[in-house]
This record gives structure tokens, sequence and C-alpha cells, in this order.
């Protein structure tokens, strides 16, 4: 979240940046009126607490002088009954102010574009040369139904539409995929692997900003109160909720594969062939807890590290940073990177990566002390180090042949046994 006091000082570049990500629900007037009450309420509270010190010290005189005192006892009494209505007033201020400042979002970095929505978007870089066929590539489901490995039919009938279920070598392609990245970012990137629950409590979501804006987009456990990982950010930015680091022990890199549970509430109708587009999938994640003076260059390599996945694969891709109308409601600052697909013929978002700045540090109370002795919050990062099925729907696409076999990508054959091509069997 972002400090109150930012808040006070600068209400018109919140709202500006509300109206920018183009955000409906944040209500900065609202939250600075009630904010004017809580300040003054806290005031009244301390002066109240001030004059019943005085009386019972005056009682205290009193009964040392063994006069009369009980006039004051109850004018004691009366200005306790004051403050406890005080302090009333104040818990239930301090509620609707807390949940009004969960739904201002993060203000846009300085060189973020201004726009309305992916389309004003704007593309950094671009890699790859785009694969030329002598015959009309096949989409992913097509390719992978003629193949035996991707069976849409009967995932619907164990769990519904935007489900997948993956067979033989396609399996082991999505096995081979997320081990090759996480080995790449731990042996070569420097990050540390985790393995988190695949369950979190709602403060972890409050913490990184799920909700309570997207809670409808999240699969909810309603006896405990629980949520299925949208995305291993959530419990791997958690991991140092409410504590406080050295400036010695930063920066502290993760990375986690988890399987990713959405509702895709808003996106009915989009996407729905194939596996473009589901409610359960697999993501390599990236989390990168820093000093805040480093997190914008920590950022581009990030950024880096997710797209040296792509360039080992030989997969085309485009990066892009995003507009402030596509930007998420906690990022300061997002890169999409999308891959090619041929059988498709359109580019699909395989990674975002994203810095925070502050903004989570300060839902979840991660600190550190740095040279001189001071506390400050970190500066929270990640990205996705890919995210599949997409990264699969790019090399079933890119690789295929004309006889309906697809060649695997040499950097992912130890992980696949030796075998360098997939075929029915």
């Amino acid at each position: 979240m972002l400090d109150i006091n930012f808040i006070r000082n600068n209400p018109e570049k919140v709202k500006e940046a509300i109206s920018n990500k183009r955000e409906t629900v944040a209500n900065v007037d609202e939250l600075l009126e009630l904010d004017v009450q809580r300040r003054s309420a806290i005031h009244a509270c301390e002066q109240l607490k001030s004059k019943r010190n005085e009386k019972s010290r005056a009682v205290s005189e009193l009964k040392k002088k063994g006069q009369d005192a009980s006039q004051i006892i109850e004018e004691t009494k009366k200005i306790g009954d004051d403050i406890k209505s005080y302090e009333e007033k104040l818990k239930e201020l301090e509620s609707q102010i807390h949940n009004l400042h969960l739904r201002i979002p993060n203000i846009p970095a300085e060189d973020v574009p201004v726009g309305r929505d992916e389309n004003d978007n704007v593309c950094i870089r671009t890699w790859g040369t785009r694969k030329t066929f002598d015959f009309t590539p096949l989409p992913h489901w097509e390719l992978g139904s003629a193949l035996n490995i991707l069976d849409l039919e009967r995932s619907s009938k164990i769990a519904g539409s935007g489900f997948i279920l993956l067979k033989g070598l396609g399996s082991k392609l999505e096995r081979a995929l997320f081990s090759f990245m996480l080995d790449l970012h731990t042996g070569e990137h420097g990050y540390t692997e985790v393995f988190p629950p695949f369950l979190v409590n709602r403060m972890s979501m409050i913490g990184t900003g799920q909700l309570p804006k997207l809670e409808d987009d999240m699969y909810r456990t309603a006896v405990d109160d629980l949520f299925l990982v949208p995305t291993a950010e959530v419990p791997v930015t958690n991991i140092h909720r409410n504590e406080i680091f050295s400036y010695k022990d930063l920066p502290v890199f993760y990375t986690a594969y988890t399987p990713c549970f959405r509702r895709e509430a808003g996106s009915y109708g989009k996407d729905t062939r194939g596996i473009i587009r589901v409610h359960q999938f697999n993501k390599v994640e990236l989390v990168k807890l820093v000093r805040p003076e480093t997190s914008y260059d920590e950022l581009e390599s990030l950024v880096r590290n997710a797209e040296k996945v792509l360039q080992l694969l030989g997969l085309e891709y485009r990066m892009s940073i995003l507009c402030t109308g596509d930007l998420s409601f906690a990022a300061a600052k997002c890169y999409d990177i999308e891959v090619w697909a041929p059988g498709l013929e359109k580019f699909l978002e395989v990674s975002s990566c994203s810095n925070f700045e502050d903004f989570q540090a300060r839902r979840i109370n991660v600190r550190f002390r740095d040279e001189d002795g001071k506390l400050r919050f970190i500066h929270t990062l990640n990205g996705s180090g890919l995210a599949l099925p997409r990264t699969v729907i790019a090399i079933l696409e890119t690789y295929q042949q004309k006889d309906g076999s697809v060649i695997i990508p040499e950097v992912l054959r130890p992980y696949m046994g030796g075998i360098e091509v997939i075929t029915r069997k």
C-alpha cells in the first residue's frame, strides 16, 4: 500500500494514478476525510486521557488529606466513559480507513507510458527469427490430439472446461520444462529454490495485492478461508512477512514451481480453444527482495533471466512495457514477454516482470536496517520464469514437422531422457 503521508501530501497525484490505471473503487477523498476524523479523534482522546490523569492525581491528594473526593471520582468516571466512546469510534474509523487504503493502487513509475489498455503497450525489443514452413502449421490442440499427448475432452469430463490433461510425452515435456527452468535459475541466475504451500491465508493474499480487488478470480476454500495460489508470487513474497533484514542480507532471490489456480472470472469467451487460457496451469516464478536504490536495475536483470529461457529454447518473442491502463493494481512498472505461436499466428504472454517498489512490503511489513541503522521498507519484484502451458504451445507449434511430429529443443533433451522427437506411438 501507499504511505498514508504520501497520500495526504499528494492527493492529486494519487487520483491521477487511479485514473490512469482505470481503477474504479478507490476513493481518495473519502479516505482523507476519514483520516482527518481519525486524527481529530486521537487528539481529543489524548486530551481526555491527560485530563483524567490530572483528576486522578487530584483524587490522590484529597485522599491523603482525608478530604472528600467523590465529586472528582465521578468526573473521572465520566471522562473514562468519554475515552471509551472515542476509542470505539477510533476502532471503527481505522477499520474503514484500512479497507479504503487497501483499494488505493500503486503509483506508476515515471517512465511508464500512459494508455488505456494492451493496445497502448510499447514494444521494447524482439528476439529470434520468424520460422517459415513449407506447409500450413497446425494449432497446438490439433498437434496434441494427433500425437496423443493432450486430451481436452477427457479433462473436461474430469473437471470441466478450462483444465488440461497431458499424457505420455506431453506430461514429460511439461515436467522437463519446469525442471529445466528451475535448474537454469538456480544454477546460473543465483536464485534459491523454494517449494511453498499451494494454499495461502487471506493475509498473504492481501499482502501481495490480490485481495481485496481480485477475490472473484480466486479459488477459495470456504471452511478454512484459504486460497489456492494464483501464482507462487503470493507464498514466496510472504516468506519474510513481519521480518527485518540487515542491509548485508539483501538482495534475496527466490524461485519456485507451483501450479496456479485462477477462475478467470472476467475472461469468459476469450481464448476458449486449446490451452491458452485455463483455470490451472504450472509456472516457475522469480521473486526478488532488494534495497530500494537497486530495484530498477534488478528489474532489468529479472527480465533478462526470463528472456534467457526463451533464448535457450530457440523461441521467437517480443518484450513490451505495459501502459498505465494495462498495469496491475500493485505494480509500479511491468514488462510483458510474449512468445510467438506459429499455429495460432499470434503472440502469447508467458511472463510479466514487475517492480512493486515498497507497495507490497508495506502491506506485509518487510523492512531492512540500513548502514545508518534506519529502518526502511524493502522493494519487491517478481516475474514468470516462465509460465506454462503457453511455453508448451510455442514449442509444439514452432517445432512441428510436416509429418505431424514435433522436435524437442536440444536444451530439453537431457530432461526428456534423450528423446529428440515426439511422434505418435
